[in-house]
């Protein structure tokens, strides 16, 4: 059991992790430095301490065993959990986080996420080490889609996450409050065939055209799909600016935020076209780990403190003129 607790290191850890992902023994070498023959006797040792073969060298390619798999997926967690000790005991000691990672959702007007950003940095604190300083906590902002936003957060990968849909059960130490509610309207550029056409547009006329979608970002949850008919094209594009890059090229017709529709609107770039079923209105949440009676840390403190402002939830659902194509 000694062996086995001294070999489950986070370095080796980190090199199974960079091994699988590389695909091979010599590109993760690379990575770290090493020669492949120095790489090859440490994942060696840990097979024996393990007792376990955790690559098929079969092929060319490095690729995991169903053990190798398992070490993996439970590695990933061990380290994630490793940062979050990390980050507690620093929280402990100063009351700010080392980190602070915040998953958004590309539907969120990009300018009003930067101002609290620059708002964040402009405050003023005072730590042993350095007195009168921006706060001393790093920010990882992470761009997520639909499903994606309330992946990084239920599985650990972002401390906070603005946004999303999410399914907070009870038991699940995730604290959930509304963000508000943002109107998406059907648009097409004034070229494309549907614009012409006479309104309201049924199911069947919109399914006869191409739709562009935004990818949903999540990994392991199950993707969701929005606004596509059944059999319909679909132009899948990275985000909400791609999105609209594309609607006003004409290459498909889609749902887009009103806040950010208006002023292609009024400028003739986009033609909203009323359909036969209702205005979509989409709820949106943010949410957040919640450790029992222990209160957050600073930085995720201020944030909160932020977002129960009714002026910065709108801006965050509404702010989308500074929105870079």
């Amino acid at each position: 059991m000694s062996d086995r607790r001294n070999v489950l290191t986070p370095e080796a850890l980190t090199m199974v992790d960079l091994i699988a992902r590389t695909g091979s023994f010599a590109a993760a070498a690379r990575e770290l430095g090493k020669v492949p023959s120095a790489l090859t006797y440490s994942v060696r040792q840990l097979e024996d301490a393990l007792d376990v073969l955790l690559f098929d060298r079969s092929s060319r390619q490095a690729r995991l065993t169903a053990a190798g798999e398992e070490l993996l997926h439970e590695g990933r967690r061990l380290l994630l959990e490793i940062d979050a000790v990390a980050n507690r005991v620093k929280r402990v000691a100063t009351g700010w986080e080392t980190q602070l990672t915040i998953a958004i959702d590309n539907i969120l007007a990009p300018t009003a996420v930067f101002e609290l950003v620059e708002a964040f940095y402009a405050l003023r604190v005072s730590t042993k080490d350095a007195p009168d300083s921006p706060p001393p906590t790093r920010l990882r902002i992470r761009s997520e889609v639909l499903s994606g936003t309330w992946e990084a957060l239920a599985t650990g990968q972002a401390d906070l996450a603005i946004g999303g849909v999410f399914e907070a059960g009870p038991g699940s130490g995730i604290q959930c409050e509304s963000l508000g509610e943002i109107d998406m309207r059907f648009a097409v550029a004034p070229h494309h065939p549907l614009a012409a056409l006479p309104e309201p547009l049924s199911p069947e006329t919109i399914a006869q055209h191409r739709v562009v979608a935004i990818a949903d970002s999540a990994r392991s949850f199950a993707p969701m799909t929005v606004g596509v008919q059944p059999g319909q094209d679909v132009l899948t594009v990275p985000s909400l600016a791609a999105k609209l890059e594309a609607m006003l090229r004409g290459l498909g017709c889609g749902s887009i935020p009103e806040p950010l529709l208006r002023r292609h609107v009024e400028a003739g770039r986009l033609v909203i076209k009323t359909m036969s079923a209702a205005p979509r209105r989409l709820g949106l949440q943010y949410a957040w780990h919640a450790s029992g009676s222990a209160r957050p840390g600073l930085a995720l403190q201020w944030w909160l403190s932020q977002l129960r402002s009714a002026a910065t939830r709108k801006a965050l659902l509404e702010r989308h003129a500074g929105l870079v194509l």
